[in-house]
């Protein structure tokens, strides 16, 4: 009964009662994108040949990157770990450059060179995608600096997962967002399980990662990830205060993924019961629950959600087909983007001073 109190107070936050009927339907298509794509991946991952590298899907937690992300405004930007195909497609990346980038084909968004956890879109505010454990907090933290340095009304969304929340150069990060007054906001995707460790053997005070934060003076929020409304009411007022107050946020957000850490995980089924990950497919899975939302609203009928996932998978599939005919990148362009000096032959970069100006 609580839960549905509060989901009920979401759905009439003001921020999700000004959503339209299209925006709604909007939502659950690019849920139904993410899904799909990710489905896709993973059949030609696992056929050999395609794609080498990892692949960290996103199945089960889209309506996080795709509530969130329904926020962001002109200044807002994202930033987030490997995990980042749902951020990419959210923000609004084409399934054609990064199923591309996936094969590793010179028309990927990073030119093939990437993969799977490199994925960037600067002309759509995302950059990326970030391999290192918790590595993008500083950097999501010197995206909020530029945004106040230059007085732009904007915030920086910067994802991590609960396996991150350890890391120290994210406490340090918590530590100078505060200090600083930086528009910030941290979003903890606690799907519980870090790589293959429960949330309880891994984190100390593990049933609220989030209110950390109160080490920092950062206000912080518990939000129920599989409930678009929730996730859109909780996220909107960190985003507020980010705008008008210029303070970080920290935020926990509850999910789940259905496949393991990566798919190289062969421990996925067995730090955890096959009947607890139906339990959350068959009653936990976001798309499944706002579809069912939306039909309860009367702004979606069976027939037409059938067709929006069509259209996904047949999307998924065309951006398959894109990626396997789509040229290598050349034997040269391993030169390239490494240094932004010498390929735009600075005077630095002619010279090879690259780090130091003298």
């Amino acid at each position: 009964m609580k839960d549905q109190q509060v989901a009920s107070l979401a759905a009439q936050a003001e921020i999700n009662r000004q959503l339209t009927p299209d925006q709604k339907i909007n939502i659950l298509r690019q849920m139904m994108d993410i899904r799909r794509f990710e489905q896709t991946a993973l059949k030609h991952y696992q056929a050999g040949g395609d794609m080498g590298g990892f692949l960290h899907l996103y199945i089960g937690q889209e309506s996080v990157a795709v509530g969130s992300t329904s926020l962001c405004g002109e200044h807002d930007h994202v930033i987030t770990a490997y995990r980042d195909h749902g951020h990419a497609l959210a923000m609004g990346m084409s399934m054609d450059e990064c199923m591309a980038e996936l094969f590793g084909k010179a028309t990927g968004c990073s030119g093939g060179k990437g993969g799977s956890m490199h994925f960037f879109a600067p002309d759509k505010n995302f950059w990326g995608g970030h391999g290192i454990v918790a590595g993008q907090t500083p950097l999501g933290l010197g995206i909020a600096f530029a945004l106040k340095y230059r007085g732009q009304k904007g915030c920086c969304l910067c994802y991590l997962g609960d396996g991150a929340v350890n890391q120290g150069v994210y406490h340090e990060s918590l530590n100078l967002a505060s200090l600083w007054n930086l528009p910030v906001v941290y979003i903890i995707e606690n799907n519980g399980y870090s790589m293959g460790t429960s949330l309880a053997r891994s984190s100390a005070y593990s049933e609220n990662l989030a209110a950390r934060a109160e080490g920092y003076g950062i206000e912080w929020d518990l939000i129920n990830g599989e409930d678009i409304y929730a996730v859109r009411a909780g996220t909107w007022k960190a985003i507020q205060r980010a705008h008008e107050e210029s303070r970080p946020t920290v935020l926990q957000i509850d999910t789940y993924r259905y496949y393991g850490h990566s798919v190289a995980d062969a421990n996925a089924k067995k730090y955890r019961s096959a009947e607890e990950i139906e339990t959350y497919k068959q009653q936990h899975d976001p798309i499944r629950l706002w579809q069912q939302q939306l039909i309860a609203e009367g702004v979606l009928t069976e027939a037409q959600a059938a067709e929006l996932d069509a259209a996904a998978k047949a999307r998924a599939n065309e951006a398959a087909r894109f990626a396997a005919e789509s040229p290598l990148p050349l034997e040269s362009d391993i030169f390239t983007n490494v240094y932004y000096e010498v390929d735009h032959q600075t005077p630095a970069g002619k010279t090879g001073r690259h780090f130091f100006n003298n």
